[in-house]
């Protein structure tokens, strides 16, 4: 990508998906403050857009509605939670168990089939926590891209993703210490970093979840996968796990 020179950056922060997700937005000389405003608001729509479907709290959201149903019964749902459930299956065979948004109250107790949602087993119940949050910060990444911005980022908690010209600085938090220590840099890419505290929600399998290291980062090409992939790192304790590669992705543990 040809350089690209900016005059300065606009950040609008706002609470959404249980954290303060902040949108940044490099200006090139001469941008409109105006547009600039309204394409965080964009940016916050695709979050809240993507809250609605897939948020276990939402009580119209078709996480809810699913773990509401009977045994046997079924709905439709929207493209989004598709696209979470299509992934999240396919890490839950990828890991051997280890990623599972049943958070084990039946891994095989659901299917997604040609755009429904089926509940195979009364048990079962979903929980997108560990995968969702990525998603939304793709989706407004996408709405960003296709509202036209030269560059920029949307962090939500630490899931983080910068796409154009933008270079955002990595911080993480110094557990000894206090305060934050530079990491590194992330260019046009997603990174995301995972704290796991005893008997936390996290996606990850009932018989992993306890043993799970305390902080794990990942960087990959969207945050949807570095946002899942920090739970199978977590999991295994192993920053090098065959995931990695074939995501095109990189860990490390803290």
């Amino acid at each position: 990508m040809n350089a690209v020179t900016f005059a300065r950056t606009v950040r609008r922060a706002r609470p959404l998906l249980g954290t303060l997700v902040e949108v940044g937005l490099c200006v090139a000389p001469g941008g409109d403050d105006a547009t600039l405003l309204s394409a965080c608001d964009i940016a916050f729509d695709a979050i809240a857009a993507v809250q609605r479907g897939l948020s276990r709290f939402e009580a119209g959201s078709d996480i809810a509605r699913f773990n509401a149903l009977r045994a046997d019964g079924w709905l439709d749902v929207q493209a989004d939670t598709r696209i979470v459930l299509a992934a999240a299956r396919q890490l839950w065979s990828d890991s051997d168990g280890v990623f599972d948004v049943s958070l084990g109250s039946a891994p095989t107790g659901w299917r997604l089939r040609e755009g429904r949602l089926h509940k195979l087993h009364a048990a079962a119940r979903l929980d997108l926590g560990g995968i969702g949050k990525g998603h939304a910060v793709d989706r407004a990444v996408q709405a960003l891209q296709r509202a036209g911005l030269a560059g920029g980022w949307v962090n939500a908690g630490g899931d983080l993703r910068g796409f154009g010209g933008a270079t955002v600085e990595l911080k993480l938090r110094d557990e000894q210490r206090g305060g934050v220590v530079d990491f590194g840099r992330l260019h046009d890419g997603a990174f995301a970093t995972s704290c796991f505290a005893a008997g936390a929600r996290s996606s990850l399998s009932a018989a992993t979840a306890a043993r799970a290291h305390a902080h794990v980062s990942v960087a990959a090409p969207s945050c949807l996968m570095a946002d899942a992939l920090t739970k199978v790192v977590a999991a295994s304790g192993n920053a090098d796990h065959p995931l990695l590669e074939r995501a095109g992705a990189r860990a490390w543990l803290h």
